[in-house]
């Protein structure tokens, strides 16, 4: 597209529209240079979308509509994809093939394209055609299992560890792996991202421990899970919260001399002693405000922050300092990430509009209308 910038800057994606992880994943393209295409369908789109003008997952891309069950349709999809290095769908199992753009269809048209699949289940397996959510793939891979204080039911991370960090995330790496290879030797493949397979992935460092005899398959007990009165979350004396995560002794030692909770303390890792240490943080917490901690602890190697909503966030010195959010037609949001020192992306797009691209695309990829 023109004016693109970024280290990936002349690499045409054609994404087929949907919501969640798949969008999420030419969303990172686009941010950093590639040329985004979505193909969106005619009408109303998901009403899980939402306004299109403010979905930021389309951000920064172009839109074309066409009607996938016309063959004219189908047609636009692989003219497209016989001229870009990348296409991403979203779909069940099965679905593009039935459509008539499978893998098998789209790179008869261009053997060098990588084809880019995200689901939950994956394309194979006794999940692999059913419905499903970011949180039942969490479900059956542990980790929902795993989040959550010991006296508490499993809790929800939004729908960030599936749909985007085991989901998106894991696309993009294969995408980007997958096109090295196809620079080598001329030839694409598909690409199978699974959020369930992603997530389980994430989840390696937990595996290690377990075979250590250093993690309990019982949530909240650990050391990295609220087990730890020194890795946890506490109330301050205002209802907000400090986020405590002094897990090296050194560390600890400059949290407890900053804290202050009194003499004869547990030692950091007499596990006998854990709900003892927490009660005593946690009435020291009690005494004062969230930001009157906040400023005792601020640049110090005690490992503890404020807990901050979105809105505190955006403000917060470190993160303006970074340009960490970003502001685009009065629409804050997050920058593109991660950076790069000799190819900067440009500031972000506005999202595309369903088809209000299609003269520009047809042009630029040089296909008939």
């Amino acid at each position: 597209m023109t004016g693109a910038q970024g280290p990936l800057r002349g690499l045409k994606v054609v994404e087929l529209a949907g919501i969640g992880p798949a969008p999420f994943a030419g969303m990172l393209l686009a941010d950093l240079g590639a040329d985004v295409v979505r193909v969106d369908r005619p009408g109303p789109g998901s009403p899980l979308a939402g306004d299109p003008r403010l979905d930021l997952l389309n951000r920064g891309k172009r839109s074309i509509t066409a009607d996938l069950k016309q063959d004219s349709g189908r047609e636009l999809v692989l003219a497209l994809a016989s001229r870009a290095a990348v296409l991403i769908e979203g779909y069940r199992p099965g679905v593009t093939e039935r459509l008539g753009i499978g893998p098998a269809q789209v790179l008869a048209r261009n053997p060098a394209l990588v084809y880019g699949r995200m689901t939950g289940w994956g394309q194979d397996g006794p999940l692999a055609g059913s419905a499903g959510h970011d949180i039942t793939y969490l479900a059956i891979t542990g980790a929902l299992h795993a989040i959550g204080r010991a006296d508490g039911p499993p809790q929800v991370p939004a729908n960030l560890l599936g749909d985007f960090g085991g989901g998106a995330l894991y696309l993009v790496v294969g995408l980007l792996a997958a096109l090295r290879e196809a620079d080598r030797t001329g030839r694409g493949q598909v690409v199978d991202a699974a959020i369930t397979d992603g997530v389980t992935h994430l989840t390696t460092l937990l595996y290690g421990l377990s075979a250590e005899g250093r993690w309990e398959d019982t949530r909240g007990v650990n050391l990295l899970d609220t087990g730890a009165p020194f890795y946890d979350v506490y109330p301050a004396s205002d209802g907000g919260h400090l986020a405590v995560g002094a897990l090296e002794p050194q560390f600890y030692a400059e949290f407890v001399r900053l804290l202050d909770p009194g003499d004869n303390l547990p030692a950091q890792y007499d596990r006998a002693r854990w709900p003892e240490l927490r009660t005593r943080l946690a009435a020291t917490f009690a005494t004062r405000t969230r930001d009157e901690w906040a400023v005792i602890f601020e640049g110090t190697e005690a490992c503890v922050a404020p807990v901050l909503s979105f809105a505190e966030a955006a403000r917060h010195p470190h993160l303006v300092h970074r340009a960490t959010l970003a502001d685009r037609d009065g629409v804050r949001q997050p920058a593109p990430a991660p950076r790069f020192s000799a190819t900067p992306p440009g500031p972000v797009g506005a999202p595309a509009l369903p088809g209000e691209h299609a003269a520009s695309i047809l042009a630029d990829w040089e296909i008939s209308p």
